[in-house]
Order: C-alpha cells, then sequence, then structure tokens
C-alpha cells in the first residue's frame, strides 16, 4: 500500500488552504479571470505595468529556494500557469521553450506553478523543456500573493505573462481572461523586441 502519495496531497492540500484563508482579494485584477465561464477571485496583492517587480520566493526542482534577487542585472519573462499537467498550461511551457528562448538568450525565461517541483521535473523531462526554468510556488505561495495570482479555493495561479526589464520594473502584463485560453504570444515577443 502506498502512502506517501496521499500523505503529500493531504499536507499539500492543506498548504494552499492555509496560505489563500489570510490573503486579501487583489483589487487591481477584480473581475478580470474566468474559469468555465464563471469569475474567480484573484488573492494577493497584484501589480501594475511600471511598478518595481516585487521580490519573491519559489523552489526549483531540488527545492532550492530561488529569488527575483538572483536575476539582477537581468530581463525577465515570467510565464506563470496553473498546472504544467494541462494542455493549455504544457503548449505555453513548450512555446516559450521552443519558439521564443533561442531567439532572446539574455532573457531568464522563468515558468512559475504550484506544481510541486517532481511534477515539474518530471514534465520538463518528458517535453523536452531545457531552456525555460520552471519553479514552484508550492511551498510558499509567495509568487502568487505579490503578484496577485493565487486562485481563492483552488490553491492554483491564474494563467498570466510578465516581463521585467534589467531593473525589474513590470513592462509587460498580460493577465489572460479565460483560464483556458493561450496568452496572446505575439504581443509576449513585440514586448521582448524592445528591450
Amino acid at each position: 500500500m502506498r502512502k506517501v502519495p496521499f500523505i503529500t496531497t493531504t499536507i499539500f492540500a492543506l498548504s494552499c488552504f492555509s496560505a489563500s484563508a489570510s490573503l486579501d482579494e487583489n483589487q487591481l485584477d477584480k473581475g478580470k479571470v474566468t474559469a468555465g465561464g464563471k469569475p474567480v477571485t484573484l488573492l494577493g496583492s497584484g501589480v501594475e505595468i511600471g511598478d518595481q517587480a516585487p521580490n519573491f520566493k519559489v523552489v526549483n526542482a531540488d527545492f532550492t529556494p530561488v529569488a527575483l534577487s538572483q536575476f539582477e542585472g537581468q530581463a525577465i519573462l515570467i510565464s506563470v500557469v496553473p498546472s504544467l499537467d494541462t494542455g493549455i498550461c504544457s503548449l505555453q511551457t513548450k512555446y516559450f521553450n521552443e519558439k521564443v528562448a533561442s531567439d532572446y538568450p539574455n532573457i531568464a525565461m522563468l515558468t512559475i506553478s504550484t506544481d510541486l517541483p517532481f511534477a515539474q521535473k518530471r514534465f520538463c523531462k518528458q517535453e523536452g523543456v531545457d531552456k525555460v526554468q520552471t519553479l514552484s510556488d508550492a511551498v510558499w505561495r509567495n509568487f502568487g500573493e505579490q503578484y496577485g495570482l493565487l486562485i481563492k479555493d483552488m490553491g492554483l495561479l491564474s494563467r498570466a505573462v510578465f516581463i521585467l526589464d534589467k531593473k525589474h520594473k513590470v513592462k509587460y502584463k498580460q493577465l489572460i481572461s479565460n483560464l483556458a485560453s493561450e496568452p496572446d504570444y505575439q504581443e509576449v515577443i513585440d514586448t521582448l523586441k524592445t528591450l
């Protein structure tokens, strides 16, 4: 009998509940995102174009903490997905890995989700994702809180794309209004060209 997955899932679910229970609603992006035709509530602070990007703490595949401050002096594309194990999230991550990362080698390409690092590592190996760094917000929910993307009662992040300049000012923000839709990739690429 395998009890570890149940225990891990239970701890993960409890951490989702406790993290989202104490957060305020993101007023900046209120009413801007739907799932299955129904509005979802986003929790956390939220950011706007022109803001200094808030620092955040996530973990990599080895559970090593990674912070925005570690990318000092580097422009960054942050692709945010609910879960890599779903079709649209997979397409979004593979698009940035295959079609964008090679053309912009000086820009750090990050994909952030609340998937556990084990699942992210498996996904990257299985799908050949090797140019985009996948990071997990499953431990502290700090990214979701700072950027106002944590979906209430789901423990997932809302789909979004951010581009930060070398000083980590928010140069571009695309909050995808329907969780089941892909981002406007051309708009993202047009912004990358201006960096």
